[in-house]
C-alpha cells in the first residue's frame, strides 16, 4: 500500500520495515496521541510528528493515523547477538508475521472490537460532567497489554511521574530485555521475561539503574510469580473474577489497590476496575459530591469511590475513568 514514510534506518540495515498496512479506524474510535501518551503504557514515543514508535509483542512498530485509517509498519530483528541469546535460552529471532497476524495483534492491543462511540454516548447520557469533558478527549480507549509487562511497569509508578517512569522502563528493558533492532541510533529491546527478573543479582542491578526501593518490589514480585502463578497463571487471571484477580495481585510485593486495578484494567480484561489515586479522590469529592468519611484516601474510601463510578458509568467504568 502507499503509505507514510518510515523512520530512517541509518544504523540498522538489517532492521528493515515491512510494507505499510492500514486498518479502518476513525479518530472517534482511537486517537493515538491521547492514548499512547496517557500513562497506560510507557514504551511508545513520538518519533516524528504524528508517528509513534514503540515495542509491542517483542517487535518494533511505527503507527500513524491518516483520516479514518490507522497505518502501521513492523521492523525486522537484527541478526547480531543471535548466538548469545540462544545460549540464554531466548529465541534469537521471532517468527515472521503475515499481515493478517499483525492486523490481529493491533486490533487486540487497542481492543478495536469494542465500539467506543456508543460507550461515549452512554457515559454522557448518564453523566453530564463526562459529557462536558468528552468533547475535548475523543478516541480514548483502554489498551490490552501483556500482563507481565503491565504489572512490572506499574510497580514502577508509585510516587512517580510519566517521564521518569518511561526512562526507568527503558533502562529496565535495555538491561534485562532482548535487543530487537536499532533505529536512528536508538536501540530497542523487548520487555524482560519473568525469568530475567528473578536472578540473584536482579535487585542490586535494579538499584544501580536508579529504581530505589522499587528494585526490591520488582525482583520480589518476579520471584513470587515464578514460584506461584507463573506467567501462564498470571495471564489466566483474565478469566478469573475481578475480585479474585485483584486479591491475588495485592498479595505481591509492591502491589497495592491502585497498581492492582491498573493491571486488572489494562491487561486482565477487568473493564470495571477503576484505579483511584489522590486526583480521582479529589474529583469524586469536589466534582461529584461523593460523601466520604475521613480526609485521606483510606481503603474504605478507595472502595466507595470505585463502587460509585461503577454505579454511574456501568460495566466499563474503568474505560470512562481513562477519559
Amino acid at each position: 500500500s502507499r503509505s507514510p514514510t518510515p523512520m530512517k534506518l541509518r544504523d540498522a540495515p538489517s532492521a528493515c520495515p515491512s510494507l505499510w498496512r492500514c486498518l479502518p479506524c476513525p479518530p472517534a474510535e482511537l486517537r493515538l496521541d491521547l492514548v499512547l501518551s496517557s500513562g497506560q503504557s510507557f514504551r511508545w514515543w513520538e518519533s516524528s510528528p504524528g508517528a509513534w514508535t514503540g515495542v509491542l509483542g517483542g517487535r518494533v512498530w511505527t503507527l500513524r493515523q491518516d483520516g479514518d485509517r490507522l497505518w502501521y509498519t513492523v521492523y525486522g530483528e537484527e541478526d547480531e547477538h543471535e548466538e548469545e541469546e540462544e545460549q540464554d535460552g531466548c529465541p534469537a529471532k521471532a517468527a515472521k508475521l503475515d499481515g493478517a497476524e499483525t492486523d490481529r495483534i493491533l486490533r487486540d492491543y487497542f481492543q478495536l472490537d469494542v465500539g467506543l462511540s456508543a460507550l461515549y454516548r452512554a457515559w454522557g447520557a448518564a453523566d453530564p460532567l463526562f459529557r462536558k469533558v468528552a468533547t475535548d478527549f475523543p478516541g480514548v480507549r483502554v489498551l490490552r497489554q501483556d500482563p507481565v509487562e503491565c504489572l512490572f511497569s506499574f510497580i514502577c509508578t508509585s510516587n512517580n511521574h510519566i517521564s521518569r517512569i518511561t526512562a526507568m522502563i527503558e533502562r529496565l528493558c535495555q538491561a534485562f530485555g532482548r535487543r530487537l533492532c536499532c533505529l536512528d541510533s536508538r536501540s530497542f529491546h523487548a520487555f524482560p521475561s519473568l525469568s530475567a527478573l528473578t536472578g540473584a543479582d536482579a535487585e542490586a542491578r535494579l538499584r544501580a539503574l536508579g529504581f530505589g526501593y522499587r528494585a526490591k518490589f520488582v525482583s520480589g514480585s518476579a520471584r513470587a510469580i515464578a514460584e506461584g502463578l507463573g506467567t501462564e497463571g498470571l495471564c489466566q487471571l483474565r478469566t478469573a473474577p475481578y475480585a479474585e484477580a485483584r486479591r491475588l495481585l495485592c498479595a505481591l510485593p509492591g502491589v497495592g489497590a491502585k497498581v492492582a486495578d491498573c493491571v486488572c484494567l489494562l491487561s486482565l480484561d477487568k473493564a470495571e476496575a477503576v484505579p483511584v489515586d489522590t486526583h480521582v479522590w479529589h474529583i469524586a469529592r469536589q466534582r461529584y459530591g461523593v460523601a466520604l468519611g475521613g480526609k485521606s484516601l483510606t481503603p474504605r474510601a478507595y472502595q466507595e469511590i470505585g463502587d460509585f463510578f461503577r454505579g454511574l458509568w456501568g460495566p466499563r467504568a474503568g474505560w470512562a475513568q481513562a477519559v
